[in-house]
């Protein structure tokens, strides 16, 4: 999903919004000229990989503080201990870690954004901290590990926004304007990756809870119960149909995007949020962490109409 991300992200979304011309040395946009890209599509890889590196580094951090619960909770599915060695997962762990920030620092570099490094490391710190604290602190985890998911699509485009060159008014107006644009887009496609994984963290909540009680974790389901966390997630759910119902409203002059949300993003939400309601056991919860990825994948998959 980060990996699609990205791409989306910078082939789709960015690609549509400030080219029209496809060629290595030079955009144009109406009046403005876009001298370049801000990444090539090796530096992209680049960081690309730094993500990623970053993000196995946080799924393998997790599982290490998380082994006992895992144990309880999915024992299919754990591989700290047996498989791998705690010892030889924490090596793991640093040299994934080492090299997503060499990766980060170098493309931070030689794109002159050395000032972007700092956002590697403190990804890297805040996924620690994550994972041996906040995770078990009430709302607090499955907040700072939504932010850091729609860190993906802010990174992305901070990266890729091309670099203009311009004296002329009227092209200054429209680069401005066209950022503009981009920059709300973005805010639009993080607010939804918030929200959702939010929704889907505390359902995830409410699936593990028995692995949680025995690592003396202080979830929302654990001090607020099943029924009560489901509310709070029932709640999250109504302020992304808000949300959702305000973009929809703001796409109603494209038919084509107009279609997708209601059909592919809004009915899977007015449904997930009817089963949310009454769902009782672990696997009804387990459907609905499901659901809410495809939901979620959705959302992402819209980038692509930017093409259209």
């Amino acid at each position: 999903m980060v990996l699609l991300t990205m791409v989306l992200t910078k082939y789709a979304l960015i690609d549509s919004l400030f080219f029209s011309n496809i060629s290595f040395k030079k955009y144009t946009l109406i009046h403005t000229t876009y001298l370049g890209v801000t990444l090539t599509h090796y530096q992209f890889a680049i960081l690309s990989l730094s993500v990623l590196f970053i993000t196995a580094g946080g799924y393998i951090i997790n599982d290490i503080f998380d082994v006992d619960a895992d144990v309880i909770n999915k024992p299919s599915k754990v591989l700290i201990g047996k498989p791998i060695a705690k010892k030889n997962a924490w090596f793991i762990y640093v040299i994934i870690n080492l090299l997503g920030f060499i990766l980060g620092t170098y493309i931070s570099a030689t794109t002159k954004n050395s000032e972007y490094s700092f956002i590697f490391l403190a990804t890297i710190l805040l996924l620690f901290l994550y994972s041996k604290y906040f995770k078990k602190t009430l709302l607090i985890g499955n907040l700072l590990v939504s932010v850091l998911l729609g860190l993906v699509i802010f990174i992305t485009v901070v990266f890729n926004e091309p670099q203009t060159h311009t004296s002329n008014l009227l092209e200054a107006i429209s680069n401005l304007g066209t950022g503009i644009h981009l920059f709300l887009i973005m805010i639009t496609y993080i607010v939804f990756s918030i929200l959702t994984n939010i929704i889907r963290e505390i359902i995830k909540d409410i699936e593990d809870i028995n692995g949680d009680l025995k690592i003396k974790a202080k979830t929302l389901p654990i001090l607020l119960g099943r029924k009560r966390a489901a509310k709070v997630a029932f709640f999250f759910s109504s302020l992304l149909l808000v949300f959702l119902l305000i973009v929809l409203q703001s796409l109603k002059n494209d038919l084509i995007f107009l279609i997708y949300g209601i059909v592919c993003i809004l009915i899977p939400l007015l449904y997930f949020m009817f089963k949310l309601w009454g769902s009782e056991s672990k696997n009804d919860f387990s459907k609905l962490s499901n659901l809410m990825k495809i939901i979620m994948l959705f959302g992402i998959l819209s980038m692509l109409l930017f093409k259209v």
